[in-house]
């Protein structure tokens, strides 16, 4: 895949600084990224040659500013209501959403549906079910977590400093507070496990395409059928010998998630 050109931009959502990098021509895609911007978003070159990719920095966390009002995943879902009234599409977007991003996305779509042509929900965190409980991050030795992100550890591995700059590491270090910080707002309530996300999910009409990882080790590849149940008009894709960073690993998902978005 060739690197990935990114435009930047910057708008004042409601006081907080909102990075917006994108990058390709036609059809818009909003994406809303997972728990963690450590992987950035160069994955979206493998959608830019048919659409254009917006990739939003969730608010504390990435390239976008400090936003200290946040309280639970409802204020997030606010300030992308109204980064979709600052970029003001022509047409409507596509939506994709990944692991944290992908509930994030679910509750959007749920509650604005009408704001949206089709809907991706990569590895989606978020579905509260017992028997399919996603991993608990509090029990992965920091050593392991690349491990739990991609079933080839080396692809995940090029996302952490190798030691060899200690400056870079101080950086990805304090990165990760940053984020971690707001995660655990936006986890408070529930954990990973939204009890009432079936609820949103009979709420999306739009055509949606559930993407995941068979050897996802965060948020268990069971739960997929979960999702397409609860769905009103779903499609599958498992991606096989992929882990978390589905994207990622297997970069040829993004030419099959461009044809659903087309079809």
């Amino acid at each position: 895949m060739a690197t990935a050109k990114f435009e930047t931009l910057e708008f004042d959502v409601d006081g907080v600084k909102t990075v917006v990098r994108a990058i390709g021509q036609g059809e818009p895609v909003v994406y809303l990224h997972g728990a963690s911007t450590l992987e950035g978003f160069d994955f979206a070159g493998g959608l830019s040659d048919r659409y254009r990719v917006y990739c939003p920095s969730h608010p504390g966390m990435g390239h976008s500013g400090d936003a200290p009002h946040v309280a639970d995943m409802s204020d997030m879902l606010v300030h992308y209501l109204n980064l979709l009234d600052a970029l003001d599409f022509d047409t409507r977007p596509h939506l994709i959403g990944f692991s944290m991003g992908g509930w994030m996305a679910t509750e959007l779509a749920a509650i604005a549906r009408e704001r949206f042509d089709k809907v991706v929900l990569i590895a989606p965190a978020g579905l509260g079910d017992p028997a399919h409980p996603p991993t608990d991050l509090r029990s992965i030795a920091p050593p392991d977590f690349p491990s739990f992100l991609a079933h080839d550890v080396g692809v995940a591995m090029k996302y952490f400093p190798d030691g060899s700059d200690a400056n870079a590491a101080e950086q990805f270090a304090t990165a990760r507070a940053r984020e971690n910080n707001m995660v655990g707002l936006l986890c408070a309530a529930f954990g990973m496990m939204h009890p009432n996300l079936r609820r949103f999910l009979r709420r999306i009409h739009n055509p949606t395409l559930v993407v995941w990882g068979t050897e996802d080790r965060l948020l268990p590849a069971s739960q997929a059928p979960l999702w397409i149940e609860a769905l009103r008009n779903a499609r599958l894709l498992m991606v096989a010998g992929a882990g978390h960073l589905v994207a990622q690993e297997r970069p040829e998902t993004l030419m099959k998630i461009g044809d659903f978005l087309a079809d």
